[in-house]
């Protein structure tokens, strides 16, 4: 029973991800950034500005202001880990000794994706004795932890299957990257933008002497540009008046986690179907 579930691809990424100096030098670097931020702050908070006492609110400041630092650090090093997973194997010219195994395509992918995972799991753990020094000046609800951690679990297999389907698809790791730090860079900033604009024309919009300003055309899409952002989704789990103001503001009553949520997990399985679909179709195409 245990021999049908078992996935040997994943047992060999794990022990050679965990294995490398590269992975664990990319853990240290990973750390350093939160170490020097929370000393910096609490530097900053207690020292600098003559007074030892450290607020609740002050905390959980920190707490905001690290929780979006590290949802930028998820989205920074996930594509690093899942970008080249298949189109290194290619480059190697080990992908066709592998795809002539026993394993199944799902297996594969399912395999390579979920020991990046493992690892960047290991890094959100690994960080939480930082998150810890939160708890000791109190502000915080250890529910909000949780929250925003599965919100990160959620985020970072997202962008790993996006990761696995471009290395899937393209031939060179180069561009699988890139193209993968293109699809962070519209997720993270693109859809910023476009909500900002898209509010911007609202306010038109209403100033225009509609009568009803708060059923403008560009409701619906300016919600879906902030439903998908994850600087919005951690902005709303921290300040949830601000996910009533938007709510408020589109006309649209379903909570922002909720569309993320949503979205997301449905991102993740196309990217996984169009992976498992294309794996052995390409090595057919290369013959």
């Amino acid at each position: 029973m245990m021999e049908r579930f078992s996935n040997p691809v994943l047992l060999k990424e794990l022990k050679l991800r965990f294995r490398s100096f590269k992975s664990f030098s990319g853990l240290m670097f990973y750390l350093a950034v939160l170490c020097i931020f929370v000393t910096g702050f609490l530097l900053i908070y207690t020292q600098f500005s003559g007074t030892a006492f450290f607020r609740p609110s002050d905390s959980f400041t920190m707490f905001a202001v690290l929780s979006v630092i590290q949802m930028g650090l998820v989205m920074f090093i996930t594509p690093g880990l899942t970008a080249g997973a298949i189109s290194t194997e290619r480059e190697k010219q080990t992908l066709n000794i592998l795809l002539t195994t026993t394993q199944s395509s799902t297996q594969i992918i399912v395999g390579k994706l979920l020991s990046s995972v493992a690892f960047l799991v290991l890094m959100l753990l690994a960080g939480l004795p930082l998150y810890s020094l939160v708890f000791l000046f109190g502000g915080v609800a250890p529910s909000q932890l949780i929250t925003i951690f599965l919100f990160y679990l959620v985020t970072l297999i997202a962008i790993g299957s996006i990761g696995i389907m471009f290395s899937t698809i393209t031939k060179r790791t180069i561009v699988s990257m890139i193209a993968t730090y293109g699809a962070m860079i519209f997720l993270g900033g693109i859809t910023a933008f476009l909500f900002f604009v898209g509010m911007s024309m609202e306010q038109m919009f209403m100033y225009s002497g509609t009568p009803q300003p708060n059923a403008t055309p560009f409701s619906p899409i300016s919600y879906f540009w902030a439903s998908i952002n994850p600087g919005a989704l951690m902005i709303t789990i921290l300040y949830p008046e601000m996910a009533t103001s938007l709510e408020t503001v589109v006309g649209i009553s379903i909570p922002v986690w909720v569309s993320y949520l949503i979205f997301y997990v449905l991102l993740t399985v196309f990217c996984l179907l169009i992976a498992i679909r294309k794996l052995r179709a390409n090595m057919k195409t290369n013959r």
